[in-house]
């Protein structure tokens, strides 16, 4: 490790290695850069020990073949004075000779879920001697929709050392590995940068999905006397488009800045927003949008999280002394993003509870209704403490209404 240039342990290390060797099943939940992946190498090459099995101790699953050469290349590096034999599935390549090398011996099998999938169910890949079954970038399989390959292929493991790494814990998560690690610790470790960026005051709302995002914001929007002029802030011209036309206001409430098709109604121009009274709501779209001039606007609103983050910055940051909100809507799929800004913002940004009389949408028949927060479960964001809390709901009533007000004298 020293050749390697690794010479102190960071903080997820110092809390999760340990168990690893110990043989505990850990949720490991951490930041871009927190050493999660040298983590659990580490931790397989201390308990493996070289036997002639034919069949596979280690199986690690990955979002996409780049990130499957990565973790190879990374055992392999590290395990330099280890005789093992590890190998990675491609996707691109061939199905006959992957089962061919894999009969013929190995020890450590890299993979995505799918691949996996798809060369146990040839019976090429043995799983009756896997010791340690590992999730890598455990949020970006659940947004590619791998979960159920994951479950799969843990369920036909039987009793083993389950390891699962994630920037974010959500409800997604917890729905792919809870049936084979309802008994994990959760070992999480924030990492936030040492300056503190000077922003308008953030607030983030926590929706299950795009539906909910847009009933909270016509939820919102009802207050006219508080939200008089309101900028939101959406990734594509055409989302900007459709959200308009999704919005209860009044003829004239609602513009679009750069329309997508020309013929739609629409401004050129912010100043041109600024100034007509009745116009209370900007919708701007990120795409092919320069820098534009937020002064004079009390609220800003990220209906998406912008694809750069230079842009949030830019949005957020603190250039006189006026009083801006900025609200940011994040579903669950969206939260690794939240934690990049939070890295760039150096600290957290406060989850606001959703309003009481908001419509949670649900593609099922189920009840619409506000969900339940299942705390022994250690959701993404945890309960504040009380002299962290918020004394004030923007989601409506008259305390809000006199909070915001008065922010805006």
């Amino acid at each position: 490790m020293n050749d390697l240039g690794y010479f102190t342990a960071k903080e997820f290390q110092l809390q999760a290695l340990s168990r690893i060797i110990g043989g505990h099943s850990i949720i490991g939940i951490a930041p871009e850069g927190a050493g999660k992946t040298t983590t659990y190498v580490l931790g397989v090459l201390m308990r493996l020990k070289y036997t002639r099995d034919e069949a596979p101790k280690v199986l690690v699953l990955a979002p996409n073949e780049e990130r499957v050469n990565e973790i190879v290349d990374r055992f392999k590096t590290v395990s330099a004075n280890k005789d093992l034999y590890i190998m990675g599935l491609k996707a691109s390549g061939s199905t006959e000779d992957e089962i061919i090398d894999l009969v013929r011996g190995v020890d450590i099998v890299v993979a995505t879920p799918n691949r996996a999938r798809a060369i146990y169910l040839k019976l090429g890949l043995n799983l009756n001697r896997i010791q340690t079954f590992i999730i890598d970038d455990a949020e970006e399989i659940v947004k590619q929709g791998m979960s159920t390959p994951v479950r799969e292929l843990a369920q036909s493991c039987g009793k083993v050392q389950y390891l699962a790494f994630s920037t974010v814990e959500h409800d997604k998560l917890h729905h792919m590995i809870d049936d084979f690690m309802s008994l994990a610790t959760v070992v999480e470790v924030d990492e936030l940068s040492g300056k503190t960026a000077e922003t308008h005051e953030l607030m983030l709302y926590h929706v299950p999905n795009f539906t909910t995002k847009v009933n909270l914001l016509n939820l919102l929007m009802r207050d006219e006397e508080v939200f008089d002029k309101v900028v939101v802030f959406v990734n594509s011209r055409l989302t900007a488009q459709k959200l308009s036309q999704s919005l209860h206001a009044k003829k004239g409430e609602v513009t679009v800045l750069n329309p997508f098709f020309h013929d739609d109604a629409g401004i050129d121009n912010i100043d041109d927003f600024k100034q007509i009274p009745e116009c209370r709501i900007l919708i701007v779209a990120n795409e092919g949008t320069t820098s534009i001039d937020l002064s004079g606007i009390p609220f800003i609103f990220h209906f998406e999280i912008p694809e750069s983050g230079d842009v949030f910055m830019e949005h957020v940051a603190k250039t006189n002394e006026e009083d801006v909100i900025a609200i940011t809507f994040a579903t669950d799929l969206e939260l690794p993003e939240v934690k990049k800004l939070e890295q760039s913002l150096g600290e957290k940004i406060p989850v606001v509870p959703l309003p009481d009389d908001l419509t949670i949408y649900r593609p099922s028949n189920a009840p619409k209704s506000k969900p339940a927060i299942d705390e022994s479960q250690g959701g993404a964001f945890h309960q504040k403490k009380e002299s962290n809390s918020k004394t004030y709901n923007y989601g409506g009533g008259a305390k809000a209404k006199m909070t915001m007000k008065n922010k805006k004298r």
